[in-house]
């Protein structure tokens, strides 16, 4: 049996924190940096962001003494990113190398702000450097399917954090016509794909994406959103590559964690993320190998730290040790967010993770549209799949793997709501735009489960 390489990025944290060549990382010595760190992010927000000198309260600067302390401070929300971006600031306009700014979807409010500085780039840069030696080997050549036509963009932090491995990120951009991506993927003889889970099993399905025969591609990072193994299985199979997955979110600096040669789960970048998972309803901490909502604090950023920040995901810790060895920490898969949650009439609550796990099974389907309706004979969710061609089963086993998913099973028991009949919309080139996918609701008075 072929042993798993530790995670390259135990060695990169070591050295991050001040560890000497060849001197192994322990849990205590990480945990002793990152008090120190949360106890120096305070203190820098204590004295520069008036939103956190009016949210940390009081007339002294609080200081920790042990990690677990941090259950004593507020959370921060979207909506304090939405209102008070500028408030929360550390630095001046002056020092600010880039703001991001996102659209939230489902709402009609203030888009988030967030600021960076160089320092906080150089930051994520240097992680993908290492996170990315996981996957790519020097003199490599990866296609970077992100935005990245602007500098310091993803696509453009990855290609320089990559290029530092001594492998080649060419950035091609979000996919928009399958084909055009395919011939690139060909045309510039790659070896790896970086790009958003949905979009690249369209790569895979589409009538061309067999040309690229096992050997082709040697691996695939999915990044952007949560990934449903159902994906990974079709890409593995279709490609006979590797699959890898990345968790991170603007909030994080873009680069959160990555999955090791094991790919069993996130080992985190730790010297500069603090994470917690908790109850997203009491707001206490979830018991391990529990799904909670995922909660992080910045430990080194200088331009817009971040206290206790909701992502919203959701997500548990392992607690078994990684294969590959590492004393890290590992979160489990992220298995979507908790405002994506949608409750039925009867109590039953319907998650888009599990609508993936059904229908991205299916061979033919590169992507869905869920939508719950309801008429005078109770609730209808209606399904639209997305096929390059139509395969007249495909309503039918939609149908059928609709019917297994537990939610549907006991809503549907109480005659109160139905599946409609399976609509099928074929896609001849271009693919739906990389947006945040969610079951829609247009029920009377609906809306997403509360946190």
């Amino acid at each position: 049996m072929t042993a798993i390489a530790r995670t390259p990025l135990e060695a990169w944290i070591g050295a991050r924190i001040g560890l000497a060549r060849g001197e192994r990382l322990s849990a205590g010595r990480l945990a002793a940096w990152q008090l120190a760190q949360l106890n120096a992010t305070l203190a820098h927000v204590w004295q520069h962001s008036a939103f956190y000198q009016e949210r940390l309260g009081g007339r002294a600067l609080p200081r920790l003494a042990r990690l677990e302390e941090i259950a004593t401070l507020q959370f921060t929300s979207a909506t304090d990113l939405r209102q008070d971006a500028m408030r929360l600031l550390c630095i001046s306009q002056s020092e600010v190398a880039r703001v991001v700014t996102l659209g939230t979807s489902g709402t009609t409010g203030d888009p988030k702000r967030l600021f960076f500085s160089g320092a906080d780039l150089e930051a994520t840069i240097d992680f993908f450097h290492h996170g990315m030696s996981t996957l790519v080997r020097t003199g490599e050549r990866v296609l970077i399917l992100l935005p990245g036509d602007r500098p310091d963009s993803v696509g453009d932090l990855l290609r320089r954090g990559l290029a530092r491995l001594g492998a080649e990120g060419i950035v091609h951009g979000p996919v928009i016509d399958p084909a055009v991506t395919l011939r690139a993927i060909r045309g510039h003889a790659v070896h790896c794909l970086v790009g958003i889970p949905v979009q690249v099993l369209a790569l895979a399905r589409h009538p061309e994406g067999a040309v690229l025969g096992p050997g082709t591609l040697r691996s695939v990072l999915l990044s952007t959103d949560y990934v449903p193994r159902s994906i990974v299985t079709a890409i593995e199979t279709a490609w006979g590559c590797q699959v890898f997955q990345h968790y991170g979110m603007t909030e994080m600096g873009f680069g959160g964690g990555v999955e090791c040669a094991a790919r069993q789960g996130y080992h985190l970048r730790e010297a500069d993320l603090l994470l917690e998972v908790i109850d997203p309803i009491s707001g206490r901490p979830a018991s391990h190998g529990r799904n909670g909502e995922v909660v992080v604090t910045t430990l080194a950023r200088r331009a817009m730290p971040l206290i206790r920040y909701r992502t919203g995901d959701r997500a548990a810790w392992i607690d078994e040790p990684c294969p590959c060895g590492t004393m890290l920490r590992r979160l489990a898969w992220v298995q979507g967010r908790h405002q994506e949650a949608r409750r039925l009439a009867d109590g039953v609550r319907l998650e888009m993770h599990t609508l993936d796990e059904a229908l991205f099974a299916l061979a033919g389907v590169i992507d869905y549209q869920a939508v719950l309706t309801c008429g005078k004979d109770g609730e209808h969710l209606r399904v639209r799949l997305y096929a390059y061609q139509d395969d007249q089963r495909l309503r039918s086993r939609a149908a059928a793997a609709l019917a297994l998913v537990p939610a549907i099973r006991a809503a549907t028991a109480n005659e109160r709501f139905q599946v409609d009949p399976i609509d099928v919309e074929l896609r001849s080139s271009s693919i739906l735009p990389a947006a945040k996918r969610m079951i829609g609701d247009r029920r009377t008075n609906a809306s997403p489960l509360r946190k």
